[in-house]
């Protein structure tokens, strides 16, 4: 038997107990899936291999010489071959060198008989792990084969770590220098050690530009000195340096960039940050940092900012941002003892614009405006846009109030010239009042304040002008505010009635009708008149509660006077052009009308001439609108405004209703061709003529001569309360013959209902 077959193995299956120590499990490996190939040309020496390797566990394919050990390399995938070099028909190292021609991933051992140290080396300079030679021990053969497999799992294992390395450091390579960020590295002497490609579209560098260069070459002037704090300051860890702000120069355009620096040194002795010393301790030697580009935060924190403290339409400082400058302008005027002027600037009529000529005209009209007055400022001037047509104006450091008085004639001189939008020339003009620190407010409140009050004292003194604040003006503003909260309180009280002036037939002393006028009883001052309060409500927008009131309580009580005392008379009342101007006035008065089942004809609404053209497209479609239900319409004050016959071919007029002012004139029954020019006007258009303020009989005469059939006045009677009227009518009844038929009254109670 040959030496390196042992008797035992034959009938291996079922001799288990004489199998050599070299069977040991510490022999058998933890994965023990491997492939191997035995090739040898000994049919003995292949089934002794196999039964060994295969009672450790290895898969095992055989070769009968290096021919078909050759073809099983090329189609199948093999861990190790057990190779034998003397083989007939293709010796060993030919198997040897195929393997390493094509690169096959297979380790070999070489298992010979030839033993003389050539045939050993020339094996393994050809790639073999091991050197076996016959005869062996199947210790040292497992021995080998376990030790071929662990290097060649660990040679596998450090490849996949190698890959992952690259792979890692591929990604990382990708990372950096695709991040939108600039990643850096600086030496301790602060020069740029690396940075990422991100400088190129960021700054405009190349890296080669950057390389060596010093940290300082970057940084804005304006933020060196904090660069050399957080580039200095040498942190770690939690203490690192975050979300510093810095400028960089940027080469593309020579402007700079915000950016949010993050210094931050680390401890890692493999990027070489820290350097320990041989006593231990370590010495800094760079930073690591991470820079983002933050401009577009920047640019958006700056439009913000401006958006807080600019009127966004006109680029002008808004209110907040003028009370800031104010304050400034007074605390410097404290110093130098000058004076200060804060101007309150309203646009007159600039509603009209805006409504007739549409939004985008008025919002080109503001634009222009504030182009215009700034374009003649100061540069320490502040003109501000405070409300929709309102704007404001600090004029600080002036000798005295002759300055601010020339500003003010200087504004209103530049805007007597027109402006030019979409080809058309549009006027305007300014109210200005004017206050003077510190004689006139020594807070910014109280000067802003005062130069409203004196603003509106122009607007009610007929606009286009200026005034300074005095005391007097704040006396009347006190008053008009009382007014105004009285008035607030009384509409929603019952502190308001109605008095009616009756309309009398001139010829026949009939009444034809009344017109409803609205008195406020005070709960101390008495009686308050219109005149007191109708402007202040005109000025706050209670007209519009105010005359919805009254035109329900009018509609309540002619209704009552219908069914109750058998009285149907023609009802006047009162509107503003702030009620024409609201949307809904038009349905909300045709509700209260419809909800009373007034006659037809039975009411007429009273609007001035001059009401009317402030706005002649809204008038024409909410009149039209009224007329279309049976609503009359007479224009109150006629004579009074423009006096123009064009609007009345487009109006839905009625009646028109003579000023007092024209009736006063008449002394005589000579020389009234104004009035005589109306009444023939009035005939030729078909309308119906009521004469004001009547109040003696030589007014009445020509009247009536002249063919005015309609007075109302002092010479009849005084406005009075319902129930006088309705007093004064039964007496009238009464007299007359013992009540007369209801031909003398005016209206027909069968009419049907709007």
């Amino acid at each position: 038997m040959h030496p390196y077959y042992p008797a035992p193995w034959r009938g291996i299956e079922g001799n288990f107990e004489t199998l050599p120590k070299a069977f040991d499990s510490k022999h058998q490996k933890p994965n023990n899936s491997a492939r191997i190939l035995i090739a040898d040309d000994e049919p003995r020496a292949r089934a002794s291999l196999k039964e060994i390797l295969r009672f450790t566990g290895y898969e095992t394919t055989l070769a009968e010489n290096g021919s078909e050990a050759i073809e099983l390399l090329n189609s199948r995938n093999f861990d190790l071959i057990l190779l034998d070099l003397n083989m007939p028909d293709l010796h060993g190292h030919k198997v040897m060198e195929h393997i390493d021609n094509f690169s096959l991933n297979c380790d070999i051992i070489v298992i010979s008989g030839e033993t003389t140290f050539d045939h050993a080396t020339m094996a393994l300079r050809n790639g073999a792990q091991d050197f076996l030679r016959k005869p062996y021990s199947p210790d040292e053969l497992l021995r080998s084969v376990s030790n071929a497999l662990e290097r060649r799992q660990l040679k596998a294992e450090n490849h996949s770590i190698q890959l992952r390395l690259e792979e890692s450091e591929s990604l990382h390579k990708f990372i950096v220098n695709n991040s939108p960020d600039m990643i850096y590295l600086l030496d301790q002497e602060g020069r740029f050690a690396f940075i990422n490609e991100r400088v190129k579209s960021l700054l405009g560098y190349s890296q080669g530009e950057v390389i060596g260069e010093h940290f300082s070459k970057f940084i804005h002037t304006d933020d060196m000195e904090r660069a050399q704090f957080t580039f200095n300051e040498r942190r770690a860890g939690e203490r690192a340096t975050r979300s510093t702000e810095l400028k960089l120069c940027s080469k593309r355009n020579g402007g700079t960039r915000f950016f949010e620096s993050r210094a931050v040194p680390i401890e890692l002795s493999s990027i070489g940050i820290y350097t320990t010393n041989g006593d231990k301790t370590k010495s800094f030697i760079g930073t690591y940092g991470v820079a983002r580009d933050i401009t577009e935060r920047k640019q958006a924190e700056e439009l913000i900012k401006y958006q807080l403290y600019h009127d966004l339409l006109t680029n002008l400082p808004n209110r907040s941002l003028f009370r800031d400058r104010l304050n400034m302008a007074m605390a410097q005027s404290k110093r130098s003892g000058k004076k200060l002027a804060v101007m309150y600037l309203d646009m007159d009529r600039f509603k009209i614009i805006n409504d007739s000529l549409g939004h985008f005209v008025g919002d080109e009209l503001l634009k222009l405006v504030g182009q215009r007055l700034r374009s003649e400022l100061r540069e320490a001037d502040t003109l501000a846009r405070v409300g929709g047509d309102e704007f404001n104006l600090l004029v600080p450091e002036i000798n005295d109030i002759q300055d601010a008085r020339n500003l003010a004639e200087k504004i209103l001189r530049l805007t007597c010239e027109p402006f030019i939008i979409k080809n058309e020339e549009i006027f305007i003009s300014f109210s200005i009042g004017i206050s003077i620190y510190p004689s006139d407010g020594d807070t910014k409140d109280m000067l802003i304040k005062n130069a409203d009050i004196a603003m509106y004292k122009v607007k009610n003194a007929g606009k286009n002008g200026y005034a300074f604040y005095s005391e007097k003006m704040k006396t009347h503003f006190s008053q008009s505010l009382d007014i105004e909260n009285g008035l607030r309180k009384a509409i929603s009280t019952n502190e308001l009635c109605l008095y009616y002036q009756p309309q009398f037939d001139i010829n026949s002393g009939s009444i034809k009708g009344v017109e409803a006028l609205v008195r406020w009883q005070h709960p101390e001052k008495g009686t308050i008149q219109p005149s007191e309060f109708i402007s202040v409500a005109e000025e706050s927008g209670l007209i519009i509660p105010l005359g919805e009131w009254v035109l329900r309580k009018a509609c309540m009580d002619i209704k009552r006077w219908m069914k109750e005392e058998s009285i149907t008379l023609s009802l006047s009342v009162n509107i503003s052009m702030q009620q024409l101007e609201m949307d809904q006035f038009v349905s909300k008065a045709l509700k209260i009308i419809k909800r009373h089942e007034l006659p037809k004809d039975s009411l007429e609404l009273e609007i001035t001439e001059h009401a009317i053209m402030q706005d002649m497209d809204k008038a024409i479609d909410a009149l039209t609108r009224f007329s279309h239900k049976g609503i009359r319409i007479a224009i109150d004050d006629f004579g009074t405004g423009y006096s123009s016959l064009g609007y009345l071919q487009h109006l839905p007029i009625n009646t028109l209703k003579i000023d007092r002012s024209f009736v006063q004139s008449i002394k005589t029954s000579e020389d009234n061709s104004i009035i005589d020019a109306i009444i023939t006007m009035a005939k030729g258009l078909g309308l119906n003529l009521i004469a004001e303020g009547v109040e003696n009989q030589t007014q009445i005469e020509h009247l009536s001569k002249a063919g005015c059939g309609l007075a109302q006045g002092f010479f009849f009677s005084h406005p009075v309360p319902e129930n006088e009227l309705l007093e004064f009518i039964k007496d009238l009844r009464n007299v007359d013959n013992n009540e007369k038929p209801e031909s003398s009254i005016a209206g027909d109670s069968d009419s049907p209902s709007i």
